[in-house]
């Protein structure tokens, strides 16, 4: 299992369920399929800057720490790179197919970065549509992606 892949889809889980312990994580991943030691997990909450912060409700639980865009930025490089499996633009709007369940983290990420080049994005399970304003935004965005996209992943 890569790193990367295990970060993201912890980052996955911590942003859908209130998950307070590394306990609480490393079930989530068991039952997602993702095998991971207690030092794994506590390292993996180090470098991807997990804190235990109250959420709307009041529940304790881990949130992602976001300090600054450029982090944000090689978030969304390294998340092309391990779940884009191909990608296609038609005139203003791109279509980029991503590995099962990894479509919706993969949009939330774009939509979190207010990318000037991107309007919108439509998530189901394993397909994104960006949109943007012009079929050049269009273009820059595919350029973004086929820079960072993983040709083992592509089909």
């Amino acid at each position: 299992m890569k790193k990367s892949v295990r970060q993201t889809k912890i980052e996955q889980l911590i942003n859908q369920f209130p998950i307070a312990t590394q306990e609480e994580l490393m079930s989530a991943l068991q039952q997602a399929g993702i095998k991971a030691t207690q030092a794994t997990i506590s390292r993996d909450i180090r470098e991807m800057q997990i804190v235990k912060q109250q959420d709307a409700s009041g529940t304790l639980r881990y949130m992602i720490y976001k300090a600054g865009n450029q982090n944000e930025q090689q978030h969304l490089f390294r998340a092309i790179g391990d779940t884009v499996t191909q990608l296609e633009r038609i005139q203003f709007i791109n279509i980029v197919h991503t590995l099962p369940s990894y479509a919706n983290m993969l949009a939330a990420i774009l939509d979190d970065l207010n990318l000037p080049e991107v309007a919108g994005t439509l998530a189901g399970h394993d397909t994104i549509a960006i949109i943007s304003a012009s079929e050049d935004q269009a273009k820059q965005i595919y350029a973004l992606f086929k820079t960072h996209v993983s040709q083992d992943l592509l089909e």
